[in-house]
């Protein structure tokens, strides 16, 4: 799973509420549907886009998916970020080492 994918499925803001949603625990696709004022076909097609970014996952249970968090899914997004402030944070460190006014040496 790649970072890119996941931060391209959470840039539409339906699928980033149906991922609140599911972090309060799994539910079913008519569950979710019922939280919004799109169809369920357009619910399902971004639980598709969410699953194939490997941030949800489902199982059948009957006639119905139910669907939750992968929190695996997450885990490129979130070591992206990690690397990204890793990389800032050495680069602020190099710049303040550097632009730290020299003391002058007292007199005696």
């Amino acid at each position: 799973m790649s970072a890119d994918a996941a931060f391209d499925a959470l840039g539409n803001p339906v699928r980033r509420e149906i991922v609140r949603i599911l972090n309060d625990g799994p539910r079913s696709v008519q569950q979710i549907a019922e939280e919004f004022e799109i169809t369920r076909p357009a619910v399902s097609k971004h639980l598709r886009i969410l699953t194939e970014a490997k941030l949800v996952t489902h199982e059948a249970e009957g006639t119905r998916n139910v669907f939750s968090i992968d929190p695996a899914g997450f885990e490129a997004a979130r070591e992206w970020l990690d690397g990204f402030w890793d990389d800032a944070l050495a680069r602020f460190k190099l710049v303040a080492e550097n632009t730290t006014p020299k003391r002058k040496k007292p007199k005696r």
